[in-house]
């Protein structure tokens, strides 16, 4: 018997390692580049094992940018994309649990109403009304700043939806109960829905930051000041400099790998949350 399942997990450990290499191998490629110079990158040149420019090239890209090429230091737009990011997925997750409290624990004219049109907004991203929205920002004198940047995106009817089911698995007992002992709306909120939905919280949130700190086109339109340059338009300005003037692929490498980091750090933070708030079922 262990001779036959010996076989069949060498093959699914060998199609893991295989899973494993075809992920990893372009960003191990992406990092391999980013310690080379621009000129050994297009030569084909680099191979598979790291440069002698790994903290040269690094500290270019964070402290001074491409010069050469008019990009602006990166470490700023890492710092936008991280309040950006945070302020959505905080912010997306404020507005929903209040708005999903309201719309299953109080009884008012066209409450149901209410919520599908809410999640009829579903239907109507950012990228739908996106001239209209520009114009709502314009008119509030919110170009170039933070609110421009994170306000029009706060908003998700898919998240008022997952606490709203969230909501309605919690018990009509502990509902009573709360009553009973005479907690406000507000208390029976804080200390018994939020409790309970911690879980679903931190895996929203992950989804949320990961949402935030990916925005290209939105960022792109409100913001012309370079103090404001989120780190996903740093990359696509050094790649478009890279295509026209000098060989600055090994800076857009080193960015690319930059931009990784908070993604990644979060997710490995909050891994084991994450996953039971996307397969926990049972309160």
């Amino acid at each position: 018997m262990a001779g036959r399942d010996l076989i069949p997990r060498l093959l699914a450990h060998a199609a893991l390692i295989l899973g494993v290499a075809v992920l990893v191998l372009p960003v191990h490629l992406a990092f391999v580049a980013s310690t080379h110079q621009g000129a050994d990158f297009l030569s084909g040149r680099v191979g598979l094992l790291p440069g002698p420019l790994l903290v040269e090239n690094y500290g270019a890209v964070l402290v001074s940018g491409a010069s050469t090429a008019g990009i602006p230091p990166v470490a700023p737009m890492l710092l936008n994309s991280f309040v950006m990011a945070m302020a959505i997925a905080l912010g997306k997750i404020a507005i929903s649990l209040l708005s999903a409290f309201a719309v299953t624990y109080f009884r008012f004219p066209f409450r149901v109403t209410a919520f599908w049109i809410i999640f009829v907004t579903l239907m109507l991203p950012v990228e739908v009304r996106i001239l209209p929205t520009f114009q709502v920002v314009a008119s509030l004198s919110m170009l170039n700043s933070y609110w421009g940047l994170t306000v029009p995106l706060i908003a998700s009817a898919t998240a008022t939806f997952l606490f709203r089911q969230v909501f309605m698995t919690v018990p009509d007992e502990l509902t009573e109960a709360a009553l009973m002992d005479g907690a406000t709306p507000m208390r029976f909120f804080w200390s018994v829905l939020l409790p309970l939905s911690r879980i679903n919280i931190a895996a929203l949130f992950v989804i949320l930051f990961l949402y935030g700190w990916n925005q290209y086109l939105w960022p792109l339109l409100v913001t012309t000041d370079t103090g404001y340059y989120t780190i996903v338009m740093g990359i696509q300005r050094l790649a478009r400099a890279a295509s026209e003037a000098d060989p600055v692929w090994h800076l857009v490498m080193a960015t690319a790998i930059l931009a990784m980091l908070p993604p990644v750090l979060v997710i490995a933070l909050m891994q084991r949350l994450f996953v039971r708030g996307l397969t926990e079922t049972e309160k």
